[in-house]
């Protein structure tokens, strides 16, 4: 009997030609869309969001293509709590949050590994640029994607064994040129779909406004600009519209270039600094994950990413207090903030991560 995979189906190019090569390698295939969040049902949809109705429509054209049954599963408290609560409760703290790491742990994987294991499947699998590999020591880590340009494997740093041991992610043997043309030669009707964009709840990249919407009274009001000495520079429109390494749309005219080097939400004030003031050579980060080793060690050494774009730069890790990891860099890195995830990569695979504290 053949082994049962449901697939996460966002109706974009890559979860489709994923069904696809499950299908193609003998699994019996199901495509599933996880209704995630619409804030409002009349608001228009620019087609880009991944959790959009019509991602729906354009997941069900592609399962019809490919050939297998196709479900809608909704996850929207899940994703309300894990996802959008979590987004707004970091930035009224202060803190810049990464949406997608969250959503990844606990609703596309815990939420729908739970529910497919339910019916029955053995396996989940997505559109990911990732590959699931098994390490010399016996355990599960996420590998990068042929494709380093695509490669997706920041934002899932913390899965866990269990949850590694039952995905699949075909696309990561792949560039992104590669899948559109199995979409396009088998005839898919998303092969040129644009690739959806970075926070799918706030299509108008206006998420200041959105935490407005959400937090309503609770939403930090306007405060001080000061310099990291206590100066008053001026005056910001809350804390929520700022993060580590902002330069743009700051509104102070001070003659020169300067920056975002932290926010103090207790005395929501935002301290401005000149650009050497944006790097640092350490950072302290909780909520600590082990994927690849089993545990931390002194003085291991990982390439070292601090956010979804950064190219990785090397660093030594230390324990700290409170199960904290400090992390020691070669080199001062630009705009370590509060609130991303710090994710370690060794040979290739993901080591471990946490979120940045300071």
């Amino acid at each position: 009997m053949n082994q049962k995979v449901v697939v996460g189906m966002s109706g974009g190019v890559d979860s489709s030609v994923a069904a696809y090569l499950l299908k193609e390698q003998g699994y019996e295939v199901i495509g599933v869309t996880m209704r995630l969040w619409q804030e409002d049902s009349d608001r228009e949809e620019t087609g880009k969001e991944c959790c959009s109705l019509s991602a729906v429509s354009d997941a069900k054209r592609v399962a019809d293509a490919v050939g297998i049954p196709f479900y809608v599963m909704n996850f929207k408290d899940s994703f309300k709590e894990n996802v959008v609560d979590y987004f707004v409760e970091e930035y009224i703290h202060g803190r810049t949050p990464n949406p997608c790491i969250a959503c990844n742990r606990y609703v596309k994987w815990e939420s729908l590994l739970k529910r497919s294991l339910e019916i029955g499947a053995d396996y989940i699998a997505t559109g990911h640029y990732a590959r699931v590999v098994t390490r010399e020591n016996n355990r599960y880590a996420v590998a990068v994607s042929k494709t380093a340009k695509k490669d997706q494997t920041y934002a899932l740093y913390n899965l866990t064994q269990e949850q590694l041991s039952r995905t699949l992610m075909p696309v990561g043997e792949y560039t992104k040129e590669e899948i559109r043309a199995i979409a396009d030669r088998i005839g898919l009707p998303v092969a040129e779909k644009p690739d959806s964009q970075e926070i799918c709840f706030i299509p108008d990249h206006d998420h200041a406004s959105f935490i407005a919407r959400m937090a309503g009274e609770r939403t930090p009001s306007g405060g001080n600009f000061v310099t990291s000495d206590g100066k008053v520079l001026g005056e910001h429109r809350g804390i929520v519209h700022y993060t580590v390494g902002q330069r743009k749309g700051l509104r102070l005219a001070m003659g020169k270039p300067v920056f975002v080097t932290g926010i103090r939400p207790d005395t929501n004030e935002v301290v401005i600094g000149e650009e050497h003031e944006v790097f640092t050579k350490e950072l302290t980060a909780g909520q600590v994950h082990c994927m690849g080793v089993p545990k931390f060690k002194d003085g291991m050494r990982f390439l070292t990413k601090i956010r979804y774009a950064h190219p990785g730069a090397m660093a030594s890790v230390f324990s700290g207090e409170n199960d904290t990891l400090r992390v020691v860099f070669d080199q001062p890195q630009r705009a370590v903030t509060p609130g991303q995830s710090v994710v370690f990569y060794e040979d290739g695979c993901i080591a471990g991560g946490g979120v940045i504290q300071a």
